[in-house]
């Protein structure tokens, strides 16, 4: 009974693997009875069902779709019939889209080169994928009207986003087998590129998205293209008044952005490119929905063409950009790249003058702010006029982060005298050091801020600081002592130790810096696994520290802090059983 049931089984198992191959034979009668009376009745849920069973097929047995008989042609045509359906939704088009990158995959996997087939393969499924690149880009176009003119608000269908992100995969195998050259010349023969017909701003959008898909493979390839479309693009976005600028276009914008960042090496390889980028970008950065993409690509520009870009007109656009940005709250990530953009090309500026004025008029703003701040009574000012206070508190955060960035890309010069940055902490440290001693680090965000910028200061110029090691190692000790919660102070700390930890002739600054650490209540009280797993940033903060002292302190610095240490092993012990990321173990082995 069992050897009949195994052989039963068995049937069944070579019955299935056979399946492909029968329902292969017989999409030609799907497609003629069901699939094309559906298509014409737009009765979507028979050629979605119909469009996820071929799918299937093909991706359950790619090689047979390879051989390119007959029937697989079929099912090849009737899968692009169902993509470019015009249906409400995208779920139809998405559904094949597995089976598209199986096919491809197979035609361009090792397998088919062995034996000397895959010439053959692709002469024949090139047709069949330069047309479904017309469909999917069809299909993947955003409709102007899902976006709000007044506010640039986009409701785009979330199948649409959906689709759109899934296609990443499927461009770069199309563009894979066709060739990044005929790919491009696909993408730049659409009606857009004409110049006798009216612009379909939705033909440009979908096209510049599918090229910016492809960045990765075609910089691979090294076949440069023409950019004068992109160029001509650039113009015309950016020649308009920025009132124009919105809803729709807005999104248009942020697409060749895109393109710009992606291909930036190429693009900015003429320098005739430079000045009409820049003003590009300018104007985008200024745009809620296209900030993000504009800053990403000033910054890639910047980094590709900073032997170009920095000529004084050139210049003169990007301080422009800089002095801006107080006008344009957005994220500090988007500030981040527009500062750290504009700070490379000041690296190469050859006129020390015109550098430092550059970077007086880049952070003026923020030296405004952080003054303004202190100047301020604190308590009364939370207390008669909070909103005034909070944004107070925000602006002189976010110049303290421009600072940070600042710092974090300037190079120091090996001239003293041409060192741009021995000049900005002549203005940073005696206002920081005033901030440092203020009751305003009570505010965790301007805390934060203030050591990220001392932090990166250090990292950058850190043989600068040399003589300022006590003031500012008392302030980060003293700081942590009143604000315990604020573990910023000890891991910026632990960033003052890595780089002078070897100076011996400091090592007991180095261990009172630690005592006072270690004295604090808040370390002093982690004497159990469960407040250790309630206060996870603070020990790895300490953590941090600790390891770093015995790391890059002399052996007889380490010695002289025995009995710190043994303090430190001991919560090590505890700490060893917490479940949080930052256990003192570590101590222990770099010990």
């Amino acid at each position: 009974m069992c050897f009949l049931r195994l052989q039963e089984e068995e049937r069944l198992l070579l019955y299935i693997k056979g399946l492909p191959q029968v329902l292969l034979s017989r999409v030609q009668f799907l497609r003629e009875a069901l699939l094309l009376p559906a298509l014409a009745n737009r009765d979507e849920k028979v050629i979605g069902g119909l469009a996820c069973l071929m799918s299937e097929i093909g991706q359950v047995a790619p090689g047979l779709i390879a051989e390119a008989s007959s029937e697989a042609v079929v099912l090849a045509e009737a899968l692009l019939s169902c993509v470019a359906f015009p249906s409400e939704d995208w779920e139809i088009a998405d559904s094949t889209v597995q089976f598209w990158c199986s096919l491809a995959s197979y035609i361009l996997s090792p397998e088919l080169e062995k034996v000397n087939h895959r010439k053959a393969v692709e002469d024949m499924f090139s047709p069949v994928f330069l047309a479904l690149l017309d469909d999917i880009l069809l299909r993947a176009q955003v409709d102007e009207s899902t976006f709000d003119d007044g506010g640039g608000a986009a409701d785009i269908p979330d199948s649409l986003t959906h689709f759109r992100t899934n296609l990443e995969e499927l461009f770069v195998y199309i563009c894979q087998l066709l060739g990044s050259s005929s790919f491009v010349q696909k993408l730049f023969a659409g009606r857009w590129a004409s110049t006798d017909l009216p612009i379909s701003w939705k033909e440009v959008e979908a096209c510049m998205f599918a090229l910016n898909m492809v960045a990765k493979q075609i910089l691979q390839d090294s076949h440069p293209f023409d950019f004068s479309l992109i160029m001509q693009l650039v113009t015309m976005l950016s020649s308009g008044p920025l009132e124009e600028l919105s809803g729709f276009m807005c999104f248009v914008y942020r697409s060749v952005a895109d393109v710009v960042g992606s291909y930036s090496k190429w693009i900015s390889s003429y320098p005739s490119n430079i000045r009409p980028l820049l003003l590009f970008l300018a104007s985008g950065i200024t745009q809620p929905l296209c900030a993000c993409s504009c800053s990403s690509a000033l910054r890639k520009l910047c980094e590709d063409a900073s032997s170009i870009i920095h000529e004084s007109s050139n210049l003169e656009i990007l301080i422009w950009i800089g002095e801006g940005l107080d006008r344009r709250l957005r994220p500090l990530e988007e500030d981040e790249e527009v500062v750290s953009a504009i700070t490379i090309i000041l690296n190469s500026v050859p006129n020390r003058e015109m550098k430092k004025n550059s970077l007086g008029r880049l952070l003026f703003s923020s030296y405004v702010a952080i003054e303004k701040l202190i100047d301020s009574d604190s308590e009364h000012l939370s207390r008669q006029n909070p909103a005034a206070h909070t944004q107070a508190l925000h602006f002189a955060s976010r110049g303290l982060h421009r600072m940070g960035t600042v710092f974090s890309h300037l190079s120091v010069s090996s001239s003293p005298e041409d060192d741009a940055i021995l000049a900005l902490l002549g203005l940073f440290w005696p206002l920081l050091e005033k901030l440092f001693r203020s009751a305003h680090m009570e505010n965790s965000n301007l805390s934060i801020a203030a050591c990220r910028a001392l932090s990166q200061a250090f990292q950058s110029s850190g043989q600068h600081f040399l003589m300022l090691l006590p003031k500012v190692l008392d302030c980060l000790s003293m700081n942590f002592l009143s604000f315990q919660s604020h573990d910023c102070f000890v891991r910026t700390a632990a960033v003052v130790i890595e780089e002078f930890g070897h100076r011996e002739e400091y090592g007991p600054l180095f261990i009172s810096t630690f005592e006072r650490f270690t004295s604090a209540a808040s370390i002093t009280a982690l004497n159990s696994s469960y407040i250790c797993d309630q206060e996870p940033d603070l020990v790895e903060a300490y953590t941090t520290f600790t390891s770093t002292f015995v790391r890059c302190c002399p052996k007889e610095v380490v010695a002289a802090a025995g009995s710190l240490l043994e303090a430190s092993f001991q919560k090590a012990a505890i700490c060893c059983t917490a479940m949080h990321r930052g256990l003192l173990c570590h101590t222990c082995q770099v010990s």
